[in-house]
Order: C-alpha cells, then sequence, then structure tokens
C-alpha cells in the first residue's frame, strides 16, 4: 500500500501522479474504516482527501501555515502527518481529537471547532510573518457555509486591502450540515456551474506563454480578457474587485490540477482566493446519497452505512417536537437556527411551518439581532442554537436583546459537557453568563417532562428574553417534573448535608445521595429550577444550616452558582461549617465521553459521595 510508506508529509512529495491517486483512494478507504469503528465527522473529510494531499505536494506544513476552518474536515490531514496509527483513538479520552490540535503536532497551525474564523486568523499570521521579516506561506482552507459568515467576510474585506501573501482555499461543496442557503451560496453556485471561462484562460495563458511578443498581446487583451469573464460568469470578479486574485472554480479531486493550481496560488504576491468544488461524502456511497447524515456519525456498518446502534430520543428531539406543538396553537411562534436545523431537532418544525421558520447560515450574531427585531414588532422567535456557538451572540444578547427586555427564547442545546467534540464544543459557560445578563430568565430542565413545561413557559409566561439550557443526549434516571414547585426543588430530604445542582447533574446527584444512605448519611438533594439571584438568596437561607454543602455543576469555576451563594453566605455571616464546590475548575475538558469526563473531574456520584463522606468526617 502508498499509504504505508506515508510516515511525514514529505513523503507526498515523493509520488509520481499513478501513485498520489491510489494514495487517494487508500486515504478514503481509511477514513471509512476507522471511522466505522470509531464515529467521527466523516462527509466532510471524504469530500477533501484530494485536497488534503495536494496541499501537502505542495507546501510543508510545519513551516508553512495551514488554518482550519471548523476543523471537522482535517482527518485527512492528520494521517498524512504521522498520527495514522492513533486513528483507533480517535475522538477518545487521551486520544486523537477531531479537530486540529496544535499540541498533537506541528502540522497543526491552530485550534479549530467554530466556524467563520480562519481567515482573521490566517490574515494575522501573514502580517505576523512580515513585520518579523520571516518567509512562509499562509494558507485557510473556509467552506461555502463558512465563508458566508459575518467573521469571513469581515476577513475577506481586509485581507484584499492588506497585499498580504495569503491563500484563501475556498471549498465549495454547496453543504454546511444542512443544505446551505443565502445569496452567498447562489452566487458560488453560479461560479462553480460555468467553469468554461477558466478552461478559457488556462489554455489562452499558455498559449501567449514564452514570449515577449505573446507577453504584451495578454496585457493588451486584459481588458478584453474581463469583458469575456463578466460575460460567462457575471459577478465572478467580487473577489477580484475586493482585492483578490480569484483562481478557479477548480475539481476539488482532481489531484493533478489542484496541484497546478496552488503552485500558481504559491507563486502570487498578494491575497487569493482558490475556489475549489468538491462534492462531501466523495467516493462512499451512502455519505454522498446522505451527506447530512454522515456529517457527524457514530460507529457504522461500512457495507451498508447502518448505524452500529440506533440513536434513542434526545432532548434536542423533545424540544423540536414542543415547540411544534406550541407552534400548532400560537401563529406568532417562530423559529430561527444557524445552519443546524436537524442538529437542533427543527426538522418537522421546518416541514409543517416553512414561513415561520429561519435558517440564517453560521451567523449566530445576526440570527440573535434579527430575533430581537422580531421580538420588538410583536412575533415570539425562538432561536435553537448550540450552547458554545451561542458565545458568538454575547454582544447581541445584552445590547439589543436586554437593554429592551425583548421576549426573545433562546433553547440552548449542548449544554454542559458534550463529550467526544470536546473542548470547542462543550456548553460549560452559558450558566455563568446568561444568568449575569439583565432581566434574563434561565430555565434548566432535567427531563424531557421539564423541558415541555419550561420552553411553555418561557414562550407563554415570561415577557423578557429567557433561556432553556438542556444536554446533549437523553435522560437519565431523573423523569419526573418538579418545574412547578418554582426556582428550586428540594427532591430529598436529608440532615446531614446538602447537594445542589442543575440540569442533567441531578441523576449523579440522587446517585450520590443513595451510596451516602448506605453508609448511614442522610444527605439533601436541591435541584435548580432556573438560575436566579433572587431566589439564589432564598436557597441560602434554606440550605446554610447545613454542616456541608456541595455544589455540583458542569461549567467552570469563576462566576458558577458555588460561587455565588457561597459570595451569600458570607454576606449574611452564616457560612455552613463547610462548602465544596465541585466543578471544571479553571480549564476547558478535553474530549472523551461524558462519564469518562464526570469521572476525571469528579462529578460522578462516587467522587461527590466520598468527598461528603471525608468533609463529614
Amino acid at each position: 500500500m502508498i499509504l504505508d510508506r506515508i510516515h511525514d508529509p514529505s513523503d507526498v512529495k515523493q509520488l509520481n501522479l499513478t501513485e498520489v491517486q491510489q494514495l487517494c483512494e487508500e486515504l478514503r478507504t481509511f477514513l471509512v474504516e476507522s471511522v466505522s469503528h470509531t464515529g467521527g465527522h466523516l462527509a466532510s473529510n471524504l469530500g477533501v482527501v484530494e485536497l488534503t494531499v495536494a496541499i501537502h505536494r505542495v507546501f510543508d506544513t510545519s513551516r508553512d501555515r495551514l488554518v482550519f476552518d471548523v476543523g471537522h474536515q482535517c482527518y485527512a490531514h492528520k494521517a498524512l502527518t504521522g498520527r495514522r496509527g492513533r486513528f483507533d483513538t480517535l475522538r477518545k479520552l487521551d486520544g486523537l481529537s477531531g479537530f486540529p490540535k496544535p499540541r498533537e503536532s506541528v502540522h497543526d497551525a491552530f485550534i479549530a471547532g467554530h466556524a467563520s474564523n480562519s481567515i482573521s486568523v490566517a490574515l494575522g499570521m501573514a502580517r505576523a510573518r512580515t513585520l518579523l521579516g520571516e518567509n512562509y506561506h499562509v494558507l485557510a482552507l473556509v467552506g461555502d457555509a463558512s465563508v458566508s459568515g459575518g467573521m469571513s467576510l469581515e476577513a475577506l474585506n481586509d485581507a484584499g486591502a492588506s497585499r498580504e501573501r495569503l491563500i484563501v482555499i475556498l471549498n465549495d461543496n454547496g453543504m454546511s450540515i444542512s443544505r446551505n442557503v443565502g445569496s452567498m451560496s447562489g452566487y458560488l453556485a453560479e461560479l462553480r456551474n460555468k467553469p468554461g471561462y477558466y478552461a478559457f484562460k488556462t489554455r489562452y495563458r499558455k498559449a501567449l506563454a514564452g514570449s515577449r511578443a505573446g507577453e504584451r498581446v495578454y496585457r493588451v487583451s486584459h481588458s478584453v480578457k474581463r469583458a469575456l469573464k463578466e460575460s460567462l460568469i457575471p459577478g465572478s470578479t467580487v473577489f477580484e474587485n475586493m482585492g483578490f486574485t480569484y483562481l478557479g472554480p477548480v475539481d476539488g479531486h482532481n489531484v493533478e490540477q489542484l496541484t497546478q493550481m496552488l503552485k500558481r496560488a504559491q507563486d502570487i504576491q498578494g491575497p487569493v482566493v482558490l475556489h475549489v468544488h468538491t462534492v462531501k461524502g466523495k467516493g462512499y456511497s451512502p455519505a454522498e446519497d446522505d451527506p447530512g447524515r454522515f456529517h457527524g456519525v457514530g460507529p457504522f456498518d461500512v457495507l451498508t452505512g447502518t448505524a452500529a446502534n440506533s440513536a434513542a430520543p434526545g432532548f434536542s428531539d423533545a424540544f423540536g417536537a414542543e415547540l411544534t406543538q406550541l407552534a400548532r396553537q400560537n401563529p406568532k411562534i417562530c423559529a430561527i437556527t444557524a445552519a443546524m436545523r436537524n442538529g437542533t431537532g427543527l426538522d418537522g418544525f421546518a416541514a409543517e411551518f416553512p414561513s415561520r421558520f429561519f435558517d440564517v447560515g453560521i451567523a449566530e450574531e445576526h440570527a440573535t439581532a434579527m430575533a430581537a427585531g422580531m421580538a420588538k414588532q410583536g412575533l415570539v422567535p425562538v432561536f435553537a442554537v448550540y450552547s458554545s456557538f451561542l458565545q458568538r451572540g454575547y454582544d447581541q444578547l445584552l445590547h439589543d436583546v436586554s437593554l429592551q427586555a425583548l421576549h426573545v427564547v433562546l433553547a440552548v442545546d449542548r449544554a454542559g459537557l458534550v463529550g467526544a467534540d470536546g473542548e470547542t464544543h462543550h456548553g460549560c459557560f452559558d450558566p455563568l453568563y446568561l444568568s449575569q445578563i439583565p432581566s434574563m430568565t434561565v430555565f434548566c430542565p432535567a427531563s424531557f417532562a421539564e423541558l415541555r413545561t419550561m420552553l411553555g413557559r418561557a414562550i407563554c409566561d415570561c415577557t423578557g428574553p429567557v433561556a432553556v439550557r438542556y444536554p446533549r443526549g437523553g435522560e437519565g434516571r431523573y423523569r419526573e417534573d418538579h418545574s412547578a414547585d418554582g426556582a428550586f426543588s428540594v427532591l430529598r430530604g436529608g440532615v446531614d448535608c446538602c447537594i445542589v445542582t442543575y440540569g442533567i447533574l441531578i441523576n449523579q446527584a440522587l446517585d450520590a445521595a443513595d451510596i451516602l444512605h448506605q453508609h448511614g448519611i442522610e444527605a439533601q438533594v436541591i435541584k435548580l429550577n432556573r438560575i436566579d439571584t433572587a431566589e439564589l438568596q432564598r436557597l441560602g437561607v434554606l440550605s446554610m444550616s447545613k454542616r456541608c454543602v456541595l455544589v455540583l455543576e458542569d461549567c467552570l469555576s469563576s462566576g458558577c452558582v458555588g460561587q455565588r451563594l457561597s459570595s451569600l453566605w458570607a454576606q449574611r455571616g452564616s457560612m455552613p461549617d463547610r462548602v465544596i464546590l465541585k466543578n471544571l475548575g479553571v480549564c476547558v475538558p478535553d474530549h472523551g465521553t461524558v462519564d469518562q469526563l464526570y469521572i476525571r473531574y469528579q462529578l460522578d456520584a462516587g467522587a461527590v459521595a466520598a468527598a461528603l463522606e471525608e468533609a463529614l468526617s
């Protein structure tokens, strides 16, 4: 096998064209086989095999900087940069990350996990290179969905005027996770569907090259060339008008053409956009036929493409079903997503209420501000968004939503630990910043039943901004609904100590109380239904008489509920004998299963019980 001979990217440069084409086929087979065992992002990686190989034929990523956008398409890159032998650990605890990680390899230039930042980062690197007098190439690999994001457009505007040597590789497959939306997507579709001009341009330049007379003819004919370009592909000069040299579209699965175009881009003294047309899921028919399902998959059968284990309904499904039911009763309810219709459970809503469903693309800031405008004019917008992606809308939450106390509902999906996607996707900040936004109500359902009730209350009863935060995946042992109890519920009585928590961690708290009961210790268990400063004061009065209070949270420590309760007790001069804060500490966790991360950060039932036993002894 050719792939067995690749121990370092320099080995790719030694292959002839036939061997390179074989390498691409072997890489694609390797990725399908590997991800079928571990799960991961498959369709996006299959689409960039030839492009990744071509990049490594032309550039030296140990020095040249290759900046991935999102980064879930980096598997072939990792396999070619000495990490193929670790793919059995992909996305596992202490194993290979599913995203670029500079601490993993010198070939990973920058951490990635969110969209639309690569051009900004790459331009920063290019400017650093210039100011420091160094010499290397900088590439940003960005998808057609990510390039429509606000930060990408800001960066293109700046980069085009910068005159820096920078190569933006636009990987155009017409997809993000769901089908792309918006005017930029339509513009790129027009470009890739009319490639005749670029084939003509290449032949024309070759015919005139090699003589002074030919070069003069080429320069004189520039205006004719431009007119021809605009007639064949109207609007195709957008990138060039921004200051870029535009190359393409090029077939993203023709490694020879890709290599030639990358070498051309390498020689240009200024910013370049190389437009590459790829097929998401290329070479594996189940992924080509259904790239959305194979964007992120668990283990599956290679022959059929069917999942090894059928996924049980999760909180996202419960949310989508309940929102659809509420929308049948209230015609003012609208749903908003930022390119995550399927992931946030909104497929059913979109099908039933297409005029009230808005997919704005990868643009969380825009989605939040748009929701504010809708609310100001009398609609009830519900923005379904992953917790880690909502971070981008923080300014809009403060400026556009909170200052006017507008009734915008945030369905905060993937709250808490998310597992294998790791540090870029853990929702471990929203309890800290959402509860500090003026007039914001933050609901914390711990079961599907509570999610349904709290979502209804958020939409029908609340008047200002409100968030409903819930985890990835399904329920635990707690399947009750105590949301009517007020801001918090006492789920279990106990005189020896107290466990305070919220959301899905209630399951660990109840299990810990069972362990303590077996050891003769009776623990009170209090579940927060919402994170509210006024209600935390009431909770402080209720639990301060306990000898020991443990506050259990899956967020970072700074500004967490435990710290705020401790501050209240200190102000009252009535601290419990012992306060234990169990949270994620000061660093965002890496990847692994949620249960493994609970154990590592001592948020599991056994660790909670042990901590209380030790404190009481």
